[in-house]
């Protein structure tokens, strides 16, 4: 039997060094090292655009060659360099601490091991295109466990453990490892192998419907990227032979990172779909969604949507993972903004919802990017660029300095969308597949978007780019929702966005944002204020909770003063406040005024 190391330049063998611990042992055989042999550690993943330092969890690093051992020199915070003799294996060997639960990282515990390569894999400067193996260890402890990923098996036993391939080590970082005892299905989408394992699902998961309801998803975005009109039933063939979904249900949480051939998900195990009680014997009927599973499936969408837009076609920037440092691009806004349009928009199509849920969840965030004063500070654009240093740091003043290249991004894409539908000559829809083919699956520039515009509607889109992507006005939703059959009603906003006020109310009302312009902020509150009560004519109130201070102040006919009672730093404060009339701030409420029109927009080749 050939050695599996000796068929790849580059090799590594992962397997546990303490479960308790939290800690894997691996090794990094190279085959063929340079006489001085450079090694690193990635500080950022693709899709997480934050310096996250995975060289911190890293332990014990130790090189030889042969039963000689090595000195290794460090050249910075996640570089090392070792002489070695050339044309002679050189082996490293080091501990990696695995106690993140969050999808970016690595995990291992009694019950579950989880990583992504650029958390546990060092790369071998110089040989990043040669083959690279990976060997996955079935230990005593965890011999009961199965694996889960998107390499390709080249030995393995009936559980996933033993030998996997792939071609570089952009292919083996971007191939996230599941270990455990998970809940596993498959389906066909339009021909593809598809995988779905579960950790953590409760006795009352209803797999069955995970995977009818993910199966339709998948198979409404491969036509979406590879039929003529995008409802074809026979569509191309997607970029991808296979896929996996690995989702991790736990108490409390929610978030994906995508790659090329697979996706990390983790929810709320309460959002997961439940089997219908047996002793109920309630008659059939049609199925119901929950709101956490609705929101969950436009995970899934989400994801699944990036196996196209940037995995493949990608800002020009991304041409080349650089795993040292920030890379920065100023397209965020189209690869994951253009992205949260098309989720909840593809689980229409895919029939997962209803006309009625789909604007009210696009109402959320139409309401989420309007109560964000940072919209007028910085553009979608903007927002792309800072994503290193904003979006992933939020603190008390992010609402009020940033907007998220997500939801106002997802916006934009509205707006070009109706826009182009209401000319006549093309969709978006129709753009991003030209792009796909334009780009042939590969770097994008915001001039390349630009162009197929103008080629496709037969005009220039420049002003709306400028507006849209580079400025920081307000986008025209009302007129261009009021031209596809919808209406925008204005209702009283909640009495925290009249106030200008984001709080938690666990005990008692702490503040925790102070939006800019609002009437707390002239009244001077501050992030980590304790709200304890208000004066008025009628004397001073305890509050226990916000809404309270309409208890104590009667219905908001007109602007009028009272005094705020607040704690900073254990001093009371006495804060003059006047409190907003109930028509000062408005929410948007949309409701359909001509549903053929919308059906023309939600429901494609079906009016």
């Amino acid at each position: 039997m050939p050695n599996p190391i000796a068929t790849t330049s580059v090799h590594y063998r992962v397997e546990v060094a303490n479960l308790h611990a939290h800690l894997f042992r691996v090794t990094l055989t190279i085959a063929q090292p340079t006489a001085l042999q450079r090694v690193s550690l990635p500080v950022w993943i693709p899709g997480s655009y934050l310096v996250r330092e995975f060289s911190k969890n890293l332990q014990h690093l130790h090189a030889r060659q042969g039963k000689r051992a090595l000195p290794l020199q460090q050249l910075d915070k996640n570089t090392w360099e070792v002489a070695a003799q050339p044309g002679k294996p050189l082996v490293l060997v080091c501990e990696v601490y695995a106690n993140d639960a969050s999808v970016r990282t690595a995990w291992l515990d009694a019950t579950r091991g989880f990583f992504n390569g650029s958390s546990l894999f060092l790369r071998v400067h110089g040989q990043e295109d040669a083959a690279h193996g990976l060997e996955l260890v079935a230990a005593p402890a965890i011999a009961h466990w199965s694996v889960a990923t998107g390499l390709t098996a080249t030995k393995v036993d009936t559980a996933g453990f033993g030998q996997y391939q792939a071609a570089s080590y952009d292919e083996l970082v971007d191939c996230p490892v599941e270990l455990g005892t998970f809940w596993s299905g498959e389906f066909k989408a339009c021909g593809v192998p598809h995988r779905f394992v579960v950790a953590g699902a409760p006795p009352s998961f209803d797999g069955a419907r995970l995977l009818a309801d993910t199966k339709a998803i998948c198979e409404t975005e491969i036509r979406f990227w590879h039929s003529a009109d995008g409802n074809g039933k026979k569509p191309g063939k997607p970029p991808h032979k296979n896929y996996v979904f690995m989702l991790n249900a736990v108490d409390d949480g929610y978030g994906g990172l995508e790659h090329c051939n697979s996706t990390v998900l983790f929810c709320n195990r309460r959002d997961l779909p439940r089997t219908p009680d047996a002793e109920a014997k309630k008659p059939a009927a049609p199925v119901k969604r929950s709101e956490g599973y609705t929101t969950l499936l436009g995970l899934i969408s989400h994801e699944y949507f990036h196996t196209w837009n940037v995995k493949r076609l990608r800002p020009a920037e991304f041409a080349r993972y650089a795993y040292d440092a920030e890379q920065y691009t100023s397209l965020l806004w189209f690869f994951e903004g253009f992205t949260s349009y098309y989720d909840d928009l593809l689980l229409r199509r895919a029939g997962l919802l209803d006309n009625a849920h789909y604007l009210k969840l696009l109402n959320k965030t139409i309401n989420q990017v309007q109560q964000t004063p940072g919209r007028f500070v910085q553009s979608v654009a903007q927002a792309s660029m800072d994503a290193w240093v904003k979006y992933y740091r939020q603190d008390e003043n992010t609402p009020n300095a940033t907007v998220s290249y997500y939801t106002k991004g997802a916006l934009v894409a509205l707006c070009f969308d109706l826009t182009l539908r209401g000319q006549g000559q093309t969709t978006l829809d129709e753009v991003m597949r030209a792009l796909w083919q334009r780009c042939q699956a590969g770097p994008m520039r915001e001039a390349d978007f630009a162009e197929v515009l103008a080629e496709l509607s037969g005009r220039s889109f420049e002003a709306e780019i400028q507006a849209w992507v580079h400025g920081t006005a307000d986008l025209p939703l009302k007129d261009l929702l009021a031209g596809h059959g919808v209406a925008v009603h204005e209702d009283p906003a909640q009495l925290a966005q009249r106030l200008g006020l984001r709080v938690a109310e666990t005990q008692g009302v702490q503040v925790k944002v102070v939006l800019r312009g609002g009437a707390a902020e002239q009244a001077g509150m501050a992030a980590g204020d304790e709200w304890l009560g208000v004066e008025t004519a009628a004397g001073g109130w305890r509050m226990a909770k916000l809404d309270d201070l309409l208890l104590y102040t009667g219905s908001a006919g007109q602007a009028r003063q009272v005094t705020a009672l607040v704690a900073r730093d254990k001093r009371l404060l006495r804060l003059p406040l006047t409190l907003p009339t109930v028509a000062s701030t408005t929410t948007w409420r949309l409701a359909t005024e001509n549903p053929r029109a919308v059906m023309a927009w939600l429901e494609p080749g079906k009016t």
